[in-house]
C-alpha cells in the first residue's frame, strides 16, 4: 500500500517515531492534520493531543493496467499500459487525504484515455502510434493526478495483444504477401536467366554461322588457287580437268576415310562414274556462283 493510515500507539506511547528515508509521516493533532514530518526522528506528545495518522512514500512506483478496447476496423486488443508515478512531498498532505486507492483512480483514468483513443485508429495504425496513446495518457494523467499530490513520471504503452485468431490472420496475410513477393522475384530471375540463354544462343548462331562462311570461303579461295597454279604448271589442261581431278581426288579420300571409321554408321550415297560427274558439277556451279559473288 501507498499509504498506511493507521494510530501507532507505540509512538505515542514514548511521545517519540521515526520516520525512514523517502517516506514521510502525517502528523495530526486532535484528529486534524498538523503537519508533515520529513524523514527522522520527531517529538509526537500524545498528551496534547499529537498523533500520527499514517506514512506516505515518495518513492517511484509503477502500476501495470491491462485495458481491452476496440480499433476502428472491429478488431478486439489488449492494451497494456505501464505507469510509473509517485507523490509529491511538498504535497504530501493532499496525496494522504484526498484519495482512499491511489492506484484504482489512475487506473480509471488510464481506462478512460485508452478507450477514447484507440477506437479512433485501425490496428496497424494503433501500432505505429503507440507513444501518441501513450502521450495523450501521460497528459491525462498529469491533469488530474497533480490535484492529488501525484506526479505522472512516465507513461508506456508496453503492449497491444490482439485475439490469437487475429493474430494468426495477420501472420498468414504477412506470409502470403512475402510468398508472393518471392514468387514474383523468382518468376523474373527465370525470366532474364531464359533471355540471357536465348541471348547465347543467337550469339553462337550468329558466330557459328560466321565461322562457316569463312570456312565455305577459304574453301573456294584454296580450290580457286590450285586449279590457277596447276592450268599454269601443266600446260594444255583446262581449269574444268583440273577441277574435276581435284574433287575424284577428294571423293575418294572420302570413301576412304568412311570404310576405315570402325564406328561409322552406314551412309547411302549415289556412286560410279556418272554420280562423281553430277557432284563435280554442283560443286563446280557452287565454286563459280561463290565466285561471281566474291567479285
Amino acid at each position: 500500500m501507498i499509504i498506511r493510515k493507521t494510530r501507532e500507539g507505540m509512538g505515542n506511547l514514548f511521545c517519540c517515531v521515526q520516520v525512514d528515508q523517502s517516506t514521510v509521516a502525517i502528523k495530526e493533532r486532535f484528529g486534524k492534520f498538523d503537519e508533515v514530518l520529513e524523514p527522522g526522528c520527531h517529538c509526537l506528545p500524545w498528551c496534547i493531543g499529537s498523533q500520527l495518522a499514517g506514512h506516505l512514500t515518495l518513492r517511484l512506483q509503477q502500476l501495470d493496467v491491462r485495458c481491452e478496447t476496440k480499433t476502428k476496423d472491429n478488431v478486439f486488443v489488449n492494451v497494456v499500459a505501464s505507469i510509473q508515478y509517485r507523490a509529491l512531498a511538498e504535497k504530501a498532505n493532499d496525496a494522504f487525504y484526498k484519495l482512499s486507492n491511489t492506484r484504482t483512480q489512475i487506473q480509471a483514468y488510464v481506462f478512460d484515455v485508452i478507450r477514447a483513443s484507440v477506437p479512433k485508429l485501425d490496428l496497424d495504425d494503433a501500432f505505429e502510434q503507440k507513444n501518441d496513446i501513450a502521450k495523450a495518457v501521460e497528459d491525462e494523467l498529469e491533469k488530474a493526478m497533480s490535484a492529488y499530490g501525484y506526479e505522472i513520471v512516465q507513461t508506456l504503452i508496453v503492449d497491444i495483444e490482439p485475439d490469437e485468431h487475429v493474430k494468426r490472420a495477420m501472420n498468414e496475410i504477412n506470409a502470403a504477401a512475402r510468398m508472393r513477393v518471392a514468387a514474383n522475384e523468382k518468376a523474373e530471375a527465370e525470366k532474364i536467366i531464359q533471355i540471357k540463354r536465348a541471348e547465347g544462343e543467337a550469339e553462337s548462331k550468329y558466330l557459328s554461322g560466321v565461322g562457316i562462311a569463312r570456312q565455305r570461303q577459304a574453301i573456294v579461295d584454296g580450290l580457286r588457287d590450285s586449279v590457277l597454279g596447276f592450268s599454269v604448271n601443266v600446260p594444255g589442261t583446262t581449269a574444268k580437268d583440273v577441277l574435276d581431278m581435284v574433287l575424284i581426288t577428294q571423293y575418294f579420300d572420302t570413301m576412304k576415310e568412311i570404310g576405315a571409321a570402325s564406328k561409322s554408321s552406314s551412309v547411302f550415297i549415289p556412286h560410279g562414274p556418272g554420280a562423281v560427274r553430277d557432284i563435280a558439277t554442283q560443286i563446280r556451279d557452287g565454286l563459280l556462283q561463290a565466285s561471281h559473288h566474291h567479285e
